[in-house]
Order: structure tokens, then C-alpha cells, then sequence
């Protein structure tokens, strides 16, 4: 761990920290509020079928991997943790929006909102299970890989980490969601699309990780493996 930022060195990095931790934050919550919607994605050499919280999904494991390269395991578990709860605060607000009706003139109609987010706890809760499952797992092969590694190929942590992580949390939240509504046989090529959608993105990840991992490194004079100790 880097104990030697001077003052200055030690406000950017909690700046860029807090940054990449609201980015996380956002895209997870996005992921939630459109998951069920279903649409087709269309990259030429096939069409997947995936939900549309998949697609701004893969962003939040490059930023836990960026995180956990940059400022450890600790602190990338916060913010994993800041999203769980982050997530029961808009389950919530569902909620009361549910419970609360609609006033005469009101753009927006009980109906409709029930029609939106009437399955929003049951998109959340699985999400919530498969994502602290899925991100848990993440950073943990990630520092496993890192340490057998001693800091090198981050290409490797990078992919494998995310790729099994993502495996993980695609079965999860496709079986919670349709449990009892669609078959298995209906399930799998959900899981399948879904997964090798992410397992592509998580593929291209590389090529924005490294750039930013080197340019943080060589900001805060980092060595290769060591990380900086916020608190």
C-alpha cells in the first residue's frame, strides 16, 4: 500500500475514487430501473436478445476492476457495499411511489407506474442477490489472480475476473426474474446471450483499463501492484 502521496497526491486520488465510485452507483441503479425491458442488440455476426440493464452493467465491473487495481480490496468492497444500499434506498421509493396514488391531471398514471416498476422489487431483489454475489467474486479472483500474478498481466485478472463474475451474476438474475414464469429451456438462451454479451464488453474492457490504470499509476507514482491507501 502507498503511504507516501503528499497532501495534494491524497486529494486527487480520493477525488478520482469518489468519481469512479458515483459512476458505479449510477450505472448499477440504471441497470435496475431498466431491466425489464427485453430488446435485441443487433452487432452483426448475431443478434442477442438480452435485458436492457445488461448493457450499461458491464461498466460497473470495469470500474470495481479499476478500483480494485488502484485502491485495493478494502475499498472497492465499500463501494460494492454503497451500492447494495444504494439499491434498498430505491426500492423503496418504489415503493411509497406505489403506495402513494396519483393525483387527477398527473402525467403519470398509477396504471402506468405499475405497469413500469410493478416488477421492479422482484428485478431489484434478484439483482441485489447476483450482484453482491457476482461483485464479491469479481474482486476477490481479481486479487487472487494479482497476488499469484505479483501485479503483473492485469489483461488476465482483468477478463477472468469479470468473465466468471459475470457468468455468476447472469444465471442468478435471469433465474430469479422468470423462477416460476418460464421454463429452463426458456431461460438458457437468456443466460447465454446475456452472458456472452457481457463476456464481449468485458473483452473490450481491456482496452479502457489499461490506458486509465497507467495513466493513475504514473499520476500518483505508483510501482507496479502497489495501491493507494485512502484511509
Amino acid at each position: 500500500m502507498s503511504e507516501t502521496l503528499n497532501k495534494k497526491q491524497h486529494k486527487h486520488a480520493g477525488i478520482i475514487f469518489v468519481v469512479l465510485a458515483a459512476l458505479f452507483i449510477a450505472a448499477l441503479i440504471t441497470c435496475n430501473l431498466v431491466a425489464n425491458k427485453f430488446v435485441e442488440v443487433d452487432l452483426g455476426f448475431k443478434t442477442f436478445i438480452v435485458s436492457a440493464g445488461v448493457i450499461p452493467y458491464p461498466l460497473t465491473f470495469l470500474i470495481t476492476d479499476i478500483l480494485s487495481e488502484i485502491y485495493g480490496r478494502r475499498n472497492t468492497g465499500l463501494v460494492v457495499l454503497s451500492g447494495f444500499f444504494a439499491s434498498l434506498l430505491v426500492l423503496l421509493i418504489l415503493y411509497l411511489g406505489h403506495i402513494f396514488p396519483a393525483i387527477d391531471g398527473s402525467p403519470v398514471s398509477d396504471e402506468y407506474f405499475d405497469t413500469v416498476f410493478q416488477n421492479s422489487w422482484r428485478v431489484i431483489a434478484s439483482s441485489m442477490i447476483a450482484y453482491l454475489v457476482a461483485q464479491f467474486v469479481d474482486v476477490r479472483i481479481f486479487h487472487l489472480i494479482k497476488q499469484k500474478t505479483k501485479g503483473n498481466h492485469l489483461w488476465l485478472r482483468n477478463n477472468f475476473s469479470t468473465i466468471f463474475s459475470q457468468l455468476v451474476d447472469t444465471v442468478l438474475v435471469i433465474s430469479v426474474i422468470f423462477w416460476g414464469l418460464k421454463s429452463f429451456d426458456e431461460m438458457l438462451p437468456l443466460i447465454g446471450d446475456g452472458w456472452l454479451f457481457k463476456v464481449l464488453f468485458a473483452a473490450a474492457d481491456t482496452l479502457v483499463i489499461y490506458p486509465l490504470v497507467l495513466w493513475i499509476r504514473a499520476h500518483f507514482k505508483l510501482q507496479r501492484g502497489e495501491e493507494i491507501a485512502l484511509w
